[in-house]
């Protein structure tokens, strides 16, 4: 990725103009929008970490409510809650800011059917990430930690640009490690948000780019965080360019 997010960001901000420039949408273009987006996203998030079901299957088990044979029962659940919380997601894209409630309710949507019991709410034991050694903060630390990364919200969404703002969300819920498991999956339901509300198209990070993605999250654990934003402004680039070419074909039909 040749191109550095500060250049990433200018050229899909002018792809944003473009997408701005077939606005107001009509009610059927936002619904297939809407549709395209959440498959694409439950599939490609729940994928990046360690999801079976493809994308076919995805939207199978979450449209139609059929399961797949040979698939797990939590690979269904982890289905089914993403796209919970991808309603949810939806739904507070209309607001201004994100809260800590937010944040715990898109967890709790996405979790409860695979440990009610953890679902929305922080972790109460020490955790490990395998293949770094990076050790999240001590359990006891989480509530404080979160509760200062929430009250800096506001100030981080005025000083940087809304690409760098939201990257640095998932960077920040990442390296808190608030949960017990599902950390990625809420780090990104998040970015999405932050990136909705402003009115840039959800970054969608494929499962062939998951290593130099985890890869990515390991530096910026460790503060070394421009590789990072590096990855998600190209991420959102590609995003924008996809989203022009649906706006384009839906406009031919």
């Amino acid at each position: 990725m040749l191109n550095s997010y500060k250049d990433r960001i200018q050229e899909v901000d002018e792809l944003k103009k473009e997408i701005d420039q077939h606005r107001p949408f009509s009610k059927d273009l936002v619904n297939n929008l809407q549709e395209y987006y959440r498959i694409g996203f439950v599939y490609t998030s729940n994928a990046i970490e360690g999801n079976s079901l493809t994308e076919s299957e995805t939207k199978i088990v979450i449209e139609d409510g059929l399961t797949i044979g040979g698939k797990s029962i939590r690979d269904h659940n982890e289905a089914l809650g993403h796209n919970d919380a991808y309603t949810l997601l939806e739904e507070l894209a209309s607001n201004k800011y994100i809260t800590e409630s937010d944040i715990l309710q898109l967890h709790r949507l996405f979790y409860i059917r695979i440990d009610e019991s953890k679902a929305g709410k922080y972790r109460r034991e020490q955790v490990f990430i395998s293949g770094t050694d990076y050790l999240p903060p001590k359990y006891s630390d989480v509530p404080k930690l979160m509760k200062e990364f929430v009250d800096s919200m506001s100030y981080l969404k005025k000083s940087l640009h809304p690409i760098h703002y939201a990257a640095r969300l998932h960077k920040e819920i990442a390296t808190i490690h608030p949960f017990s498991d599902g950390n990625g999956r809420t780090s990104r339901l998040v970015m999405n948000l932050a990136l909705l509300q402003v009115g840039y198209p959800i970054a969608i990070i494929a499962p062939v780019l998951r290593d130099d993605y985890i890869s990515a999250i390991r530096l910026a654990n460790k503060d070394t965080v421009e590789p990072f934003y590096n990855f998600i402004s190209n991420i959102e680039y590609e995003s924008a360019r996809d989203y022009i070419r649906l706006l384009k074909h839906y406009n031919e039909k």
